[in-house]
Formats: structure tokens, sequence, C-alpha cells
């Protein structure tokens, strides 16, 4: 792994590199306009919109505002700006979306470095579609050591690659046989020895204390587990528990202690109150929640992820997959509507997040939609994707609003996302860290 992308910065290095001359000189100032702006934390729209950037940082914010007169002005028209958007459920390193056989049959001959440079495409489509930051909730290498999702991290902050800030949960923890287990479908002793808690498959209390160590100590932001089965993996149903009362205490436990939040994989009701009362800080998914659960998740605070998307991309191919895991996606895809409703009307958090790599990546803002479509109003769901990620995420001092003071991640789609929650899908300004990644307004 270090080898692939040893390889890859020296290509890319010589683009990327900035002069070691220019530390005198003072940082531009940047300003942009466009007819509206959405700050991240109003449930209003802000006519003449300006963000004044300097350097990485917004030094203003607002409407009507004051330029300098040293600004290089950027005028984005009949736009509405907006916090660089966040997608708290991707999987950065990872592409599901082809013939689910076709990907089988590839993970039997597709080495680490293959993978690797796989990754690029993804991370530039993700922050061309504006979202600038994302939590990527686990990388899946069957018995692999490897931390594809760390290097892609670390060579998107050393600005080898373009990409989205990431937060990443190395390799998921899960039970033997269960959603996580990359063995989970194949014949026995296919890959070799069997996974254990080296490769995020553990069993008992104490293994999973292991796991989670091993995964901060290679470099793990976040903690992903299972705790309920899954739609894409064959050898589980898709709302049995798959940990105990212990091993959950256990990890919510340890990763807490290490500072490290956790997510977990759950549809089903009965693993999601266990781990709500566990302590965990969001549930992924959650198609079978009854409204009971979802009162618990309000008064415990506990975040709901949907990842609408997934389902959606399924349901299009449904007739791809084994049968097995047709009538999975087919009892998840129906369950979630109403769920994602009483989740709306309970007031629920509900982050944003779409599961990218279900579906193909850069495809993240179609989520927009399907929310509102199941009944939130649209400025609640570009919350969602803004401030009410960023909390999630723990990085709300610096990022999801447009204040004085955070780091300059701005976008721009074209009119008015409260009238037309569509236009989040055609996001033609992307500015990550002060720096312009994508412009296509007329001049």
């Amino acid at each position: 792994m270090k080898r692939a992308f040893f390889l890859l910065w020296a290509i890319c290095a010589p683009f990327s590199l900035t002069s070691t001359f220019a530390a005198d000189v003072p940082p531009a100032t940047i300003a942009l306009k466009a007819a509206r702006l959405f700050d991240g934390k109003t449930k209003t729209l802000l006519p003449n919109g300006v963000v004044i950037v300097t350097g990485n940082t917004i030094t203003a914010a607002g409407s009507n505002l004051p330029i300098p007169g040293d600004a290089q002005i950027i005028d984005l028209g009949d736009a509405t700006l907006s916090p660089g958007f966040m997608d708290a459920h991707t999987h950065l390193t990872l592409d599901y979306s082809g013939n689910y056989n076709e990907r089988r049959l590839r993970s039997l001959d597709e080495n680490v470095s293959q993978i690797a440079l796989e990754t690029i495409p993804h991370a530039r489509a993700t922050l061309e579609a504006g979202f600038t930051s994302v939590r990527d909730l686990g990388s899946w290498i069957p018995n692999s050591h490897d931390f594809p999702d760390v290097s892609l991290r670390n060579a998107i902050n050393e600005g080898v690659i373009p990409g989205p800030r990431m937060l990443v949960a190395t390799h998921g923890i899960g039970a033997t046989g269960g959603h996580f287990d990359g063995t989970n479908g194949f014949r026995d002793l296919l890959f070799g020895a069997e996974p254990d808690w080296s490769n995020g498959i553990a069993d008992g209390p104490d293994a999973i204390r292991k796991s989670v160590r091993y995964e901060v100590k290679n470099g793990a932001d976040v903690i992903k587990a299972a705790v309920s089965g899954g739609v894409l993996s064959l050898g589980d149903e898709v709302d049995v528990p798959q940990l105990d009362p212990a091993e959950m205490a256990a990890l919510v436990d340890e990763s807490h202690r290490l500072r490290k939040k956790v997510a977990v994989h759950c549809h089903g009701d009965a693993a999601a109150k266990e781990a709500i009362n566990a302590g965990v800080d969001s549930i992924e998914h959650g198609s079978f929640l009854k409204p009971d659960t979802l009162a618990l998740m309000k008064q415990k605070g506990t975040y709901l992820t949907p990842t609408l998307m997934a389902s959606e991309w399924v349901m299009s191919k449904i007739g791809q997959y084994p049968p097995a895991i047709q009538a999975k996606g087919k009892a998840a895809t129906e369950a979630r509507s109403e769920m994602f409703r009483n989740a709306v009307r309970i007031g629920v958090k509900i982050s944003f997040g779409t599961d990218a790599a279900v579906f193909p990546h850069g495809m993240n803002a179609q989520e927009f939609a399907l929310m509102v479509g199941l009944g939130m109003k649209p400025i609640d769901a570009l919350l969602s994707a803004t401030s009410v990620d960023a909390e999630l995420l723990g990085v709300a001092s610096k990022l999801g609003t447009l204040e004085k003071g955070k780091l300059a991640d701005v976008i721009a789609m074209p009119g008015d996302p409260t009238t037309d929650i569509t236009v989040t899908e055609r996001v033609f300004f992307v500015m990550k860290d002060g720096k312009i990644v994508k412009n296509e307004a007329k001049p």
C-alpha cells in the first residue's frame, strides 16, 4: 500500500506543490457574490449573499456586505452560496455499484495497489459534487491488513490528489459470519485463515476492545461496527442482532475512552435499542426502527443517518442480485420510508449520509430529493448536510456554517434550493479550504 501511494505521490507531486518562496506574500482576499446565501445555521436564505475569504478562512458572510477594495470579486449570479456539503456515510475506497457477481469475482484478484489508484476518481467526483467533507465508514479487503482509506485521507490532506476532507473508520468491526465479515458468502478458507480482530472481526468483549485499539493505532478517526445484518451480505438476516449487549458495551466504552465516536450499521429494531442504550453516536440505515425506538433516539441524542440513496440504487437494479439479497433489499426499502417519516415527525436528529459506493460516487446529492420526498423540509435537508453533520462529525468549530473564523469551504448551486431541492445536484462552484477546485460559472 505504501509503495502504491509513493508512486502516486511521485506522479502527482510536481503538479500539487506550492512555492516555498511565497511565505512573505499576504494571503489573497476573494469576495464571492450570489443572489442568495444559505449560512448553514438559519432556516431562511439571505438575499444578495456575500462571503469574504482571506487565505483559507472566512472573514465575513452575510447579506449586502461591503467588499474590500483589494478583493478579487467572483459574481456567481442567480445562485445560492452554501457551506460545503458533508456526507456522513461514504466508502471512497469501494465501488459496489456495478453487477454484483462481477464485483465478487473482482474481489478475488484485485490487489491493494489497484484499489488505491481506483480511489482517485471516487474522491474527485465527490469533491466536485460539492461534498467538501465526508465520514468514510469502512474499507473492506477480506483478510487484509491494509488501510487504503487512511492513505487516501493522508494523500488528500497533503495535497497530492484532490478530494474531500475525510474522517475514516478503517475496518468495520463485526461478528464472525456477520455483515462485515468479508468472507461471508464465500466457501470456507477461500481467503486463507479466518479473519480475526485485526481484520475487524471480533467475538467477545475483549476481542472487540483489542480491535478498537488496533484500528485507532492505525489511524481510525471514528469506529464503525455492524450490530445487525445487512442487505448486500449473503450469509446473514438483515434485521438480526449480531453483537450481544456485553460486546456492544465494550465497543462503545473503548471507543469513547479513546475519544472516538461510534457509528453502527443497523437495520434491525432490537439491535438498535441495544446500541442506543449503550451510547452509540449514530445509527446508520435504521430501516426497521419503530416509533418507540426513534423516540429513544431523540431522548438520548442519537443521530440517524438514513442512507436513502443506497436502497434506491439497489432497488433500481434489484434483478441483478441473488435471490437472498433481493428479498432483503425489498424488505428494507419497504420499511425505510415509514421509518424516515416517523423520524422526521418525532424530531430525531437526522444527519445527511448516503452510503456512496453502493451507487456511483458523485451522485451523493440525490439524497436531498429523497429526504424531501419523504416529508423533510428542504431547508432542514440542507441543514442536515451542513451544520448537523458538522456536529455529528465533531468538526462544528471549523466547518458546517458560513461565518467569520470558519474554514472556507463554500459551494454554489443554481437558483433556490428551498423551492427546487434538485439544484443541489447541479453544484457548479466548489471552494475547499480557500482554494477553488471547480468553477463552471459564466465569465
